[in-house]
């Protein structure tokens, strides 16, 4: 449990450094626009501090890291989120700083942001797919 509560204080860490990030980054370039630096913060926060913070309170009932399922599912959703958060970061830097890229580095941007969101709703259904198994046992040891 303290695994759950340690990465979901990461997150939080994560998050506020973003939001700094963001604000700080976009008034040094007078940038004024729309960004996708601006939504890094919200997804940090919701996505990593939040999840991870139900995951902690599920696992107290439901006993999710016994499984065998955790581990993969931890990894796979991490990884998704770490991937989209830089992917959005590096598509932010470029917006603020007006930067042209070539139409291959847009599509690997792109299509690497895709692969991490991919990541990302594996990961969900690892995590809904280990819950159940976990109730299945923990109702039929109730029987």
């Amino acid at each position: 449990m303290k695994k759950l509560a340690k990465i979901s204080f990461y997150y939080s860490i994560l998050g506020l450094v973003l939001g700094i990030f963001y604000r700080e980054f976009t008034k040094i370039n007078d940038f004024t626009g729309e960004t996708v630096l601006g939504g890094l913060h919200t997804h940090a926060l919701a996505l990593g501090t939040l999840f991870f913070l139900i995951v902690l309170i599920v696992e107290k009932q439901f006993k999710l890291t016994e499984s065998k399922k955790f581990k993969p599912f931890f990894i796979v959703y991490n990884s998704g989120l770490i991937g989209l958060l830089v992917m959005m970061m590096i598509r932010g830097i470029l917006e603020v700083l007006g930067t042209n890229v070539t139409t291959g580095w847009d599509l690997t941007i792109s299509w690497l942001a895709g692969f991490a969101h991919m990541a990302m709703a594996a990961g969900f259904v690892r995590f809904f797919l280990m819950l159940f198994k976990q109730i299945d046992l923990i109702e039929k040891q109730s029987e």
